[in-house]
């Protein structure tokens, strides 16, 4: 067992993490871990800072590794934010953590996973403190590409690019450590196009499958402008119910905790000087409902993607294996029915409407369009 087994199909992407553990000579101060979504850039983090720690290396038992896997080492800190944006509050807190030196590790380890979640003014102010590290701390900064961080930030790292594993190496996964049927494991690793957490989720959960197949049927089920109305609306409502249902209990549990600590918890009225902390909390709440209901619209889209590849494939006789085995049947109707034309124009228009819900455009009208570029041109 090792601390890198859930770091599937990067043997070759990890090896310079995996030297620096070992040599000094190969350890820098700030590593820039990029990768596609699902390519697992936390885990590789996560990993890292276990190795880092461990007196074997990342031996994957010892308690060093357990604690900083799990989030729970003193010396190993993990900023995931679940908001639409990382806030300069938030890195000034890890720049202060970072001052200090280990505890009781070899290292003080800052895992920061969102990294291109930091604005411009919030990357200046981690600057300083990446340029002039303490000498036993180390930045672990992730995301998608390294354009998408500042390119001061970018240009003081290391950078480590993770590529999407094979659908044979996750499927493998899923069936070694979560006992999926062999059958099931590689028909939702080619659904998640390798992206290990979804994989994972629609294994696990028969309902994400089924909602999954009827956003894939939805590219045969746009015949007219009504159909394409009705379509956007059903996907915004989708999201709205995923984040509702994912985050209400928890909203609930962390107000009722907040007015405990606060001494505020027999239902009277809030004394005016405690109203701000609950009203920060509520605030906090609404971007994380957003940034979900983004997340779910934007897996929506890279779905109906994936479909339009297969459709693609089948129209120019590609040999190639399908994402969507299972939707063969819809795939061979609409590449028989439209012209490559149609499905590249689809694709364009999935592609258009991902970066305008990334710019903040309202979800409706986004996916509106989106569905009326999708009705089969007449």
């Amino acid at each position: 067992m090792s601390v890198w087994d859930d770091v599937v199909g990067q043997e070759e992407q990890i090896a310079p993490l995996r030297a620096a553990v070992g040599s000094t000579n190969s350890m820098t101060h700030a590593w820039l871990i990029t990768g596609p979504p699902g390519s697992g850039r936390s885990h590789a983090a996560r990993a890292f800072a276990a190795a880092l720690q461990c007196d074997s290396g990342g031996c994957g038992t010892c308690r060093e590794c357990q604690t900083a896997l799990s989030g729970a080492h003193a010396d190993v800190t993990l900023l995931a934010t679940e908001k639409v944006t990382i806030s300069i509050d938030e890195v000034r807190d890890l720049i202060s953590v970072a001052q200090s030196a280990p505890s009781q590790g070899k290292w003080r380890v800052i895992v920061v996973e969102d990294a291109d979640r930091m604005t411009e003014r919030t990357s200046n102010v981690l600057l300083k403190s990446i340029e002039e590290p303490p000498p036993r701390t180390v930045w672990l900064l992730c995301a998608p590409a390294a354009q998408d961080v500042a390119v001061t930030i970018r240009s003081r790292s290391r950078v480590v690019s993770l590529r999407m594993p094979d659908p044979d190496a996750v499927a493998q996964l899923l069936i070694t450590r979560d006992g999926v049927d062999p059958v099931l494991a590689r028909e939702v690793a080619l659904a998640a196009q390798s992206h290990i957490g979804v994989a994972r989720r629609l294994a696990r959960d028969p309902g994400a499958r089924a909602r999954r197949d009827q956003i894939v049927a939805l590219a045969t089920e746009i015949r007219g402008v009504g159909d394409a109305v009705l379509a956007a609306a059903d996907l915004v409502a989708v999201s709205e119910q995923d984040a509702k249902a994912s985050s209400e209990e928890r909203d609930a549990d962390e107000r009722n905790a907040l007015l405990r600590t606060l001494g505020a918890d027999d239902g009277g009225r809030l004394p005016p000087a405690l109203r701000a902390q609950v009203k920060q909390l509520e605030d906090n709440q609404k971007r994380r409902a957003t940034r979900l209901k983004r997340d779910v619209l934007d897996r929506a889209i890279t779905d109906l993607q994936s479909l339009y590849r297969d459709v693609a494939a089948t129209q120019l006789g590609a040999q190639v294996e399908l994402i969507n085995e299972a939707h063969r049947s819809h795939i061979e109707q609409l590449a028989a029915r439209t012209t490559l034309a149609d499905t590249m124009r689809c694709l364009d228009a999935l592609s258009t409407a991902r970066k305008r819900l990334a710019g903040n455009v309202s979800p409706l009208l986004a996916l509106e369009a989106m569905a009326l570029a999708l009705r089969p041109a007449t």
